[in-house]
């Protein structure tokens, strides 16, 4: 039906669902300089470039852009303060999943810890159109990370063999928290239809992979990458 009906088509009846959640949320608290540095990332539709947002240009409207699926939700339209006029936005996944270059700011830590949801491989042929539009989907958003990767296994490699002056780009660290074993059996359902069975077994299987993640690698903690890019890319 996605394919066949769009959002736009529900006329007054449509409201973004995630609307009533985030406008319970303080973004002066969210945004506060106090605490981690927070970037969202959209994309641009007019012209499908990645848009970071980030401190004061973060709000309710920038969160529901950044997770805005065209076949289940209209584009959000927002004034850009970077083309100085007002802008339709999409899931920034297609763009950057996630952008990883505000990271390289000589001002924050050099480890970068990608939590990964979408399966990097699937050993299953998706034969139905449910699971071929969901491998389509999740293909081109693993793209837009894998790319991001491979700039930062290049950079690195500049780096190391002396190309570029150890001053020129930050040295960063890359490590990844992921469960590709429970993201291959859970049905393709479940990323659309809310399921609290599902999202309790979800967060506790993130807690025990963020802790098996630190059992294994804490020690690589701001002294090496824990993720063999160069395997990845092999």
């Amino acid at each position: 039906m996605l394919r066949a009906v769009s959002p736009y088509g529900y006329g007054p009846l449509y409201k973004n669902p995630m609307t009533d959640i985030l406008d319970q949320l303080d973004f002066d608290s969210v945004c506060s300089n106090e605490g981690p540095a927070l970037f969202v990332n959209a994309t641009r539709v007019r012209n499908g470039k990645l848009r970071v947002f980030s401190g004061d240009e973060i709000n309710a409207q920038v969160i529901m852009a950044s997770a805005c699926l065209p076949t289940l939700f209209k584009a959000v339209e927002m004034f850009d303060t970077e083309t100085g006029r007002d802008e339709a936005f999409w899931d920034g996944g297609y763009t950057g999943n996630p952008a990883l270059f505000p990271f390289f700011d000589s001002a924050l830590p050099r480890d970068i810890v990608v939590i990964n949801i979408n399966p990097l491989e699937r050993e299953e042929l998706p034969t139905t159109p449910q699971q071929i539009q969901n491998r389509l989907n999740e293909i081109s958003f693993n793209t837009s990370l894998l790319r991001e990767l491979r700039a930062i296994d290049f950079v690195q490699r500049l780096l190391e063999n002396g190309t570029l002056p150890s001053d020129s780009m930050a040295h960063v660290y890359t490590h990844m928290i992921a469960d590709d074993a429970l993201m291959n059996e859970l049905s393709v359902a479940t990323k659309s239809v809310p399921n609290a069975y599902i999202i309790k077994t979800l967060k506790e299987v993130g807690q025990a992979a963020a802790v098996q993640f630190l059992d294994a690698h804490f020690d690589d903690l701001n002294v090496q990458s824990s993720l063999d890019l160069r395997e990845m890319f092999a």
